[in-house]
């Protein structure tokens, strides 16, 4: 992913792609949530995109800080301290680094996906962003192992986490707001599991040139 530069840009159309999945993202919260997933995601992400230009001399680590500390203060619910988390956790596997290396981008979403893990106290199988985000972090992983380009590696990765979102409509809610539902979440697609999708896809594009 290499330079602070360009993960200015990776995070900054990933604030675009949230913030024009809004209306989708919230859509998918009406029926098993509290209606503002989009909402929310976007008004963080819209304060991540304001801070941008001002961190052109800015670590790869304090960029992923900011990003972290924006979505903390202005994410409502339960996503704002659990992305949050996530790029934290990122920040702290780039202390002291001035390049993301291949090996580094495993040890960013392993650790991001174990701190929303251990946040939300929550595992894969509970209709949460996790359903996505560890089959993508597995696929992320042995992709790089076996040498694939980052490019190709996030590819597969999104199409894992897409394949683990499809995956939330099968199962049963167990945290959250949608845990009311118990069965009636059946059937539902979980809005975490999909922002993290729309994440982990705009990053491929964004390494492809898409």
């Amino acid at each position: 992913m290499g330079s602070a530069q360009s993960l200015k840009r990776i995070i900054d159309a990933i604030g675009d792609a949230i913030i024009e999945n809004k209306e989708y993202l919230t859509d998918l919260d009406r029926p098993i949530g509290d209606s503002d997933h989009g909402f929310n995601m976007a008004k963080g992400f819209s304060v991540v995109k304001q801070k941008l230009p001002d961190m052109d001399n800015e670590s790869v680590e304090n960029l992923l800080k900011t990003v972290a500390m924006a979505l903390i203060s202005t994410v409502g619910g339960a996503s704002g301290p659990l992305y949050g988390t996530a790029f934290l956790q990122a920040s702290k596997v780039m202390k002291g680094k001035d390049e993301i290396g291949r090996e580094d981008v495993v040890a960013i979403f392993e650790e991001a996906t174990q701190g929303v893990a251990k946040r939300g106290k929550s595992h894969q199988g509970e209709k949460t962003m996790l359903d996505a985000l560890i089959p993508a972090t597995e696929t992320l992983k042995a992709e790089i192992a076996a040498g694939a380009p980052l490019a190709e590696a996030f590819e597969k990765a999104a199409q894992s986490a897409l394949e683990g979102v499809e995956y939330t409509k099968t199962i049963i809610a167990t945290k959250g707001r949608a845990s009311y539902l118990g069965e009636r979440s059946i059937g539902h697609q979980d809005p975490g599991a999909t922002s993290s999708y729309i994440i982990i896809d705009t990053v491929a594009k964004a390494l492809s040139g898409g």
